[in-house]
């Protein structure tokens, strides 16, 4: 067990916090501990690469941590009518689409990093739960945010399929 993994299992453990403070409308402390969990997604993954800390149980622990985590507050601001079912319908579908695919790569042997894409989507997401916990859900701006969130969530998960496809099952994926 490293720091890096650590702080993964932590992340993990914020999920039924988080749920609960959100389910009970404490959207202060949601706030506060999901800021808390995207940092240590953060930091966990600064540590992994910086002390060359990188382990088959972080590969595979980590994003589902950051999927639990994000689909918790996803799934919760469905339940306070802060956010609409069918965009996290959307969104989970291209999650497990995509988890999937990496899937099928891995057991070919092929590791499919996160794009920049990818990591636009996730940045976007995360924005957008913090502004949904916070903000007026019905304002225009918080609207605006939702789409576009959406719109690059499907747009990303695009584009790990069309790579894959256009290069015979070894998709050109970007370090960064």
């Amino acid at each position: 067990m490293n720091a890096p993994n650590a702080l993964t299992l932590s992340r993990i453990a914020l999920v039924p916090m988080l749920a609960t403070a959100l389910i009970a409308e404490n959207l202060n402390a949601a706030l506060a501990i999901f800021i808390l969990g995207m940092a240590t997604d953060t930091l966990d993954g600064h540590l992994a690469r910086s002390r060359n800390a990188i382990t088959d149980f972080g590969k595979l622990m980590d994003p589902l941590a950051d999927k639990l985590f994000v689909g918790a507050a996803f799934i919760c601001l469905v339940l306070l009518d802060r956010l609409e079912l069918g965009v996290v319908i959307v969104i989970l579908s291209r999650e497990v689409a995509v988890s999937a695919l990496r899937f099928v790569a891995n057991r070919r042997g092929i590791v499919i990093s996160a794009s920049k894409l990818g990591k636009a989507k996730t940045t976007l997401q995360a924005v957008t739960i913090g502004v949904l916990i916070i903000g007026d859900p019905a304002h225009a701006a918080s609207q605006l945010l939702v789409a576009v969130m959406t719109f690059v969530t499907i747009l990303s998960g695009m584009a790990y399929f069309f790579s894959w496809a256009s290069t015979s099952g070894e998709p050109a994926t970007s370090p960064g």
